[in-house]
């Protein structure tokens, strides 16, 4: 099989009208593209209608990573307007009492007028300010936050859900992207956009479909801020994949081999969990309970061990995910079901409409 690796067979044209900056009013209101491969036949369906493609004894795997408010909106200390976009949860976070001063350093990008030196002061609220510790050779800045009271709820009262670039809000977003902008079975707290193929389901629609006899359980892969990279060389083998946490239970690993094992299929609930299974599976396909750091990049002309079926939105044009996604079905056959969503007014990208992928 010959597989395409210029980046420009991965482009398809997307009306603006098409790119959606709102989610649907229910969660499982949005619309559902069913590829099925192996027939060669695309459908149609509202998304809750995802229930009639699971059997008995199947297992769906999701993604319990939670966006934290990384957008933090200040002022310089000369009173410039400064943003601060943190690009990881930080990791040396402990608690402290309500009234003490808590230092918590972070690695961000800032968006200001004029970039602020090392020992710059910058100021998010009454309880939360930072200083400017090292401007990094790629153009990041590392920042200490001083915190009076705990920074997770400092975060919560000042910082602003980190919305991709195409979804378009005034400086100060909307409060109902907080709840919107994450998914049901979000858990632990860490990533700087959603796996946005999770945020159809409901706990109702979760309900039914443990009803049927299918069994539900989770990873975790923090987003992170590379997945809005976009990819810059000709050859897309040539493309740097970035890295994000993940981690596998021992519970987890053990279903996902017994499903296996006993004919069951196994759903991945977007590309986030479908590279984790894949990085955390060994040559025959048994995964592992594990955690660390994933840079798996999966473009055509990668055999998958463990992902057959998988739930996914609709992708950027010339992206590394429009890549993984051709890899499991197909680039042709990804790029007509494309053109078809367009053509019947399909929602596209993070708040859009759902595609399940059936090999």
């Amino acid at each position: 099989m010959t597989f395409q690796y210029d980046i420009e067979a991965y482009h398809f044209d997307l009306p603006a009208e098409n790119i959606a900056q709102m989610p649907a009013a229910r969660r499982d209101e949005s619309r559902l593209l069913v590829l099925d491969c192996k027939a060669d036949r695309i459908s149609h369906k509202p998304f809750r209608g995802v229930l009639e493609l699971f059997n008995p004894g199947d297992l769906l795997v999701v993604n319990d990573t939670r966006v934290f408010p990384a957008r933090l909106l200040g002022k310089k200390e000369t009173g410039g307007d400064i943003e601060l976009m943190i690009l990881e949860y930080p990791q040396n976070v402990g608690s402290s009492g309500d009234s003490a001063v808590q230092h918590v350093q972070v690695t961000g990008l800032v968006r200001s007028s004029k970039r602020p030196r090392p020992g710059a002061r910058l100021i998010f609220g009454e309880r939360l300010e930072g200083e400017v510790l090292e401007i990094l050779p790629d153009g990041k800045v590392r920042v200490d936050l001083i915190c009076l009271g705990e920074f997770d709820a400092l975060l919560e009262k000042y910082g602003i859900m980190p919305l991709p670039p195409y979804v378009r809000r005034d400086s100060s977003g909307l409060r109902m992207d907080r709840e919107r902008y994450q998914t049901v079975f979000a858990r632990r707290r860490g990533a700087v956009a959603a796996p946005t193929a999770g945020l159809h389901f409901t706990e109702e629609l979760l309900g039914s479909i443990r009803g049927k006899g299918v069994a539900v359980t989770s990873i975790t892969l923090h987003v992170g801020y590379g997945t809005f990279s976009p990819v810059r060389v000709k050859d897309i083998r040539e493309h740097q994949i970035h890295s994000e946490y993940y981690s596998v239970s021992k519970e987890s690993a053990q279903l996902i081999n017994r499903t296996m094992n006993s004919g069951g299929s196994v759903w991945t609930v977007g590309t986030t969990a479908a590279r984790v299974l894949e990085f955390a599976s060994d040559e025959n396909g048994v995964v592992r309970e594990q955690d660390g750091w994933c840079d798996l990049y999966i473009y055509p002309g990668y055999r998958f061990k463990v992902v057959k079926k998988m739930i996914t939105n609709f992708h950027l044009p010339e992206s590394s995910l429009i890549f993984l996604v051709s890899a499991l079905a197909g680039r042709e056959r990804i790029l007509k079901s494309y053109n078809e969503a367009i053509e019947r007014n399909y929602r596209f990208f993070s708040y859009g409409d759902a595609m399940a992928i059936i090999t």
